[in-house]
């Protein structure tokens, strides 16, 4: 497979075949991201694409195959029109023991993209689409240079839900850092519950060295709120969003508290792990954070 550089996917494709389709990242400003900082975006060419193709069909005739195809890098849906659907065609002709193909999306990618736009990749095989949220408060958005409005937000959940595609949306606990934190978890809360999204996942901001966030934080501007306030952002958000059926999980690497549940019918039993750890403020009851090292 022709892959270049680092390639990234969430955690629920931990299996799929990972299908490099762009490099990079078209938008690649938020100002916390540093995975793709070293490639210049790009859409991979088609024989390129073809190729791999050919190779994972080789395997899969082998018995090496995943019924999942996950597109990177980091938005493959930002690809025009036609290209996606060469694409999505070439999985079906090339593997076609393929049951769902995931992408990452934002509210740029799937804001040129209409409805019927929309409806046409997913009955041509496009199945989910993954949305780093990160936050719905329109400070934090702005600060972090994440590209989109709350608005938009809301607006990309209607659209994918008309369309017929999943939609897996990412927040991200501690992004709005102490002064914004209390901020940041209500307005995420009330976002979430606008969009009404069936996935969320929850991971805990890191700061990495040699990102504008890094910077921010050498400066003085930016500070990484505490353990447990960042638990009690995750408590917030379960507590404050209202959905119709959600399966929602921090049980991501980053986090101190791994938690899983379907909202929001789970949702006191959550609240109640949260509140003994919270109430109890003893480390010893988090992740270590040498297994958080990501």
């Amino acid at each position: 497979m022709d892959y270049v550089g680092r390639i990234y996917r969430p955690p629920s494709e931990a299996h799929s075949l990972l299908l490099q389709v762009t490099l990079g990242c078209s938008h690649n400003r938020c100002v916390y991201c540093d995975m793709y900082r070293d490639k210049q975006f790009r859409p991979k060419p088609w024989e390129t694409i073809e190729a791999d193709l050919r190779e994972a069909a080789a395997a899969g005739r082998k018995g090496f195959r995943s019924d999942k195809v996950f597109l990177c890098d980091g938005d493959a849906l930002i690809l025009g029109q036609r290209r996606l659907l060469q694409i999505l065609a070439g999985i079906r002709e090339h593997l076609p023991w393929v049951t769902r193909v995931g992408t990452y999306g934002d509210t740029r990618s799937v804001g040129r993209k209409s409805v019927e736009a929309l409806g046409e990749l997913r009955a041509a095989g496009l199945g989910i689409v993954y949305h780093g949220m990160e936050t719905g408060s329109p400070a934090v958005l702005e600060r972090i240079d994440k590209g989109g409005t709350r608005p938009e937000l809301i607006t990309m959940a209607d659209k994918l839900r008309a369309a017929g595609l999943t939609h897996s949306v990412i927040v991200l606990l501690g992004i709005g850092g102490v002064a914004l934190s209390q901020e940041h978890a209500r307005e995420t809360a009330e976002a979430l519950t606008r969009m009404d999204p069936p996935f969320v996942g929850a991971l805990t901001t890191t700061v990495v060295p040699g990102t504008p966030l890094w910077e921010m934080q050498t400066r003085g501007e930016f500070q990484l709120p505490s353990k447990f306030r960042m638990l009690e952002e995750l408590r917030e958000i379960v507590a404050h969003s209202e959905f119709s059926r959600c399966r929602f999980s921090s049980n991501h690497a980053s986090n101190y508290v791994p938690l899983r549940g379907t909202l929001p019918q789970d949702k006191a039993a959550m609240l109640s792990v949260l509140d003994e750890i919270i109430a109890r403020g003893d480390e010893r009851l988090l992740k270590p954070e040498h297994l958080r090292r990501l």
